[in-house]
């Protein structure tokens, strides 16, 4: 089994590169808007463990397949130590399984990510972007309050991997992750 985080700050591209990492590999896709849309939905406003638990369910029973593994696209704010701890939460559901780990920081500045925040596909996936006005202020505001780009050095797992993908296509990406990794 294996395992690909791909971490970033809204609207970098997480999901897009991962849906075109599942094309080339055998990998299937879990983004983050997969449970957090649904809990939306259903209780009208945030709420995170609801969120947690639907993902928590979903990991368990995809760690313990015979899938080859799986692309979980999250958002790390760096200055946030439970955000650190939510990552090895998840990490200790796939360890079990002898589950191997891979990490994609992908980074782009505000205006880029900005101009992405509208994209026809981020709209059609996640409804809660759908305002615009309202997802803009949000991605400024989570940017004025927390850090979501490693400092240099920062993340010392085995097998990581930083993209600036500000002038690369999703499809590119995927390609170099893949290579890199050997997925």
């Amino acid at each position: 089994m294996k395992l690909v985080f791909i971490i970033g700050d809204a609207a970098v591209g997480k999901m897009t590169v991962g849906q075109e990492l599942m094309e080339i590999t055998d990998l299937r896709l879990f983004h983050n808007h997969m449970t957090i849309e649904p809990v939306l939905e259903v209780f009208g406003k945030w709420h995170w463990n609801a969120i947690r638990e639907l993902r928590d369910v979903i990991f368990e029973n995809f760690a313990a397949s015979d899938n080859y593994g799986m692309i979980y696209t999250i958002m790390w704010a760096f200055d946030e130590p439970a955000d650190r701890l939510y990552l090895e939460h998840v990490k200790g559901i796939f360890e079990p399984y002898g589950t191997e780990f891979y990490y994609v920081e992908l980074i782009a500045p505000q205006e880029i990510r900005l101009q992405r925040n509208v994209s026809e596909n981020r709209l059609k996936h996640k409804a809660s972007k759908r305002d615009i006005e309202i997802s803009n202020r949000r991605l400024i505001d989570d940017d004025e309050k927390h850090r979501f780009v490693s400092y240099e050095g920062e993340i010392t797992f085995d097998n990581y991997l930083r993209i600036d993908n500000s002038e690369k296509e999703p499809e590119e990406v995927a390609r170099l992750i893949k290579e890199t990794f050997d997925l």
